[in-house]
């Protein structure tokens, strides 16, 4: 994600716009459904897994993409992990442990395809 944001970042710097780049990620059970009424609605996921992973994009730094213990589990073999203790994250009662992840260590037929669906500034 870092590697394909890359180029987009750099590009709307050079036309004056301070970009940057983190992530937010967690893994759990959420509600999905549509909300709303007959006239406006649409589809949305609703749950504390969609607070945790909105608290952590909101807490990341330029370049961090940081992960609930549950989604560092998962990738721990082929990601390289740095672990940033427990953070206390509004809307959460209990400290969540958070961790950063540094960079990938599988083989890139390994990684899923990932799709950059956006453009440069115009000129």
């Amino acid at each position: 994600m870092r590697e394909a944001t890359g180029t987009l970042i750099g590009a709307w710097r050079r036309h004056g716009s301070d970009l940057g780049f983190g992530a937010g990620i967690a893994q759990g059970f959420a509600t999905l459904g549509q909300i709303g009424f007959t006239d406006r609605s649409g589809y949305t996921a609703i749950g504390t897994v969609c607070n945790l992973a909105a608290r952590l994009c909101a807490e990341a730094k330029d370049g961090q993409i940081l992960v609930s213990s549950r989604v560092a589990g998962a990738v721990e073999a082929v990601a390289t992990l740095e672990d940033l203790g427990n953070l206390e994250l509004k809307g959460l009662r209990r400290p969540v442990a958070a961790f950063n992840v540094v960079q990938s260590t599988g083989a890139a037929d390994a990684r899923p395809n990932l799709t950059v669906v956006a453009r440069e500034p115009e000129a």
